[in-house]
């Protein structure tokens, strides 16, 4: 199962550099200069586990990049669509590895499981 859901995840990340590539104006190393740019949101784990894993959450959730993705659309604003594909494919990409979202008992407790090197 775990190999199903990877290569699912894996079709979303190729849709999303699919998407950047035929609408947007960006040259192509924009995409992945910008792609980690999403864990900067794990700085919310500077104010402690709650709001670290509601900020982590926040800029990692997919339903999130779709609404801004579906805005950029709407109000025609190519930095938004290029916000909304990152996160999307930024999503895809940690679940991938492995990196799911937070719960408030620190950042190693995910929604996929324990990850870390006390992982057993």
């Amino acid at each position: 199962m775990k190999t199903l859901l990877n290569l699912e995840e894996a079709g979303m990340l190729l849709l999303s550099v699919i998407a950047f590539m035929l609408q947007l104006p960006y040259a192509w190393w924009w995409f992945p200069l910008c792609l980690l740019l999403p864990d900067l949101s794990m700085l919310g784990y500077a104010m402690g586990n709650r709001a670290g894993a509601w900020t982590y959450n926040f800029f990692h959730h997919k339903g999130i990049a779709i609404l801004v993705y579906l805005a950029g659309l709407y109000l025609k604003l190519d930095w938004l669509l290029f916000a909304g594909i990152i996160l999307f494919a930024h999503s895809c990409m940690d679940r991938i590895f492995g990196y799911g979202l937070k719960y408030i008992q620190g950042f190693s407790h995910t929604h996929l499981g324990t990850i870390g090197r006390n992982n057993k």
